[in-house]
């Protein structure tokens, strides 16, 4: 390895623990943060030898596509998310979308439970179990005849697009569609997504913020983003809420 390269994944090595940090902030406690990093370092050293100074991009914004892409790689090869949790989350989603489709607005958390058949306080634990759901998974991306074979990889050598389900978050449509649903949600809830992905807050600096709970706050992250599946599944921009398939690998996406 040249000096050169050295210096390069020197000088960046502190992004890969950034990018690390922000994105096992929204991930499961089972997420080894020194998995993402290792991950993310092998991301780096690939930035840096495929990169090339055409002036189109600057080696930072490059290596940011790499190490990310690297860690989403990563995740793919663990089932990080539990069976059970999905399913928890899944059927939140059931129940927002039917409702959502009855009212003709963003159900009440009382009208959430009642759906469900469970009590307030149930509801709010079936939220605190469903922790870790993320607006998009993996198998959202693939048709429902698609096969694990059939996963994308990055394109040829030096090649800039990836397919992937970051760049899939990048499609105009599903762009479109995510924003008109994030400002369709409750307030709070808009501010809970705001305060944590634009401002960069962790759970308990947003929990400071809004005086509540820490629980509260996971809470309102998890609906809120239950909403956002149930909306964009309605629009079969998402996988329709229903039990997950055992065989597929669930990727977040953290962008």
């Amino acid at each position: 390895m040249s000096y050169t390269e050295d210096q390069l994944i020197g000088q960046h090595a502190p992004l890969v623990r950034r990018l690390a940090l922000q994105m096992i902030s929204r991930l499961p406690a089972n997420v080894e943060l020194d998995d993402l990093m290792q991950a993310g370092m092998m991301g780096l050293l690939d930035a840096v030898r495929r990169y090339q100074d055409t002036g189109a991009a600057k080696f930072e914004t490059y290596a940011t596509t790499r190490i990310r892409g690297a860690m989403l790689d990563e995740l793919r090869s663990q089932d990080w998310l539990p069976r059970n949790t999905r399913q928890k989350a899944r059927q939140i989603e059931q129940a927002i979308q039917a409702l959502e489709q009855q009212l003709l607005r963003a159900p009440q958390e009382q009208e959430i439970a009642a759906e469900l058949g469970t009590s307030l306080p149930e509801y709010h634990a079936l939220l605190e179990e469903a922790h870790g759901v993320q607006v998009l998974h993996y198998e959202d991306t693939l048709s429902p005849q698609a096969d694990t074979d059939d996963l994308p990889t990055p394109e040829a050598e030096g090649a800039w697009h990836w397919s992937t389900p970051l760049e899939q978050l990048a499609n105009k449509n599903l762009h479109t569609a995510l924003v008109q649903a994030i400002e369709a949600l409750p307030e709070r809830e808009r501010l809970v997504l705001s305060l944590q992905f634009e401002q960069d807050l962790n759970q308990k600096e947003i929990a400071a913020v809004l005086e509540v709970t820490e629980g509260r706050i996971s809470q309102l992250r998890t609906q809120a983003i239950s909403r956002l599946r149930a909306k964009m599944a309605a629009q079969d921009l998402v996988s329709k809420p229903a039990p997950p398939r055992p065989s597929r690998k669930t990727l977040a996406a953290a962008s």
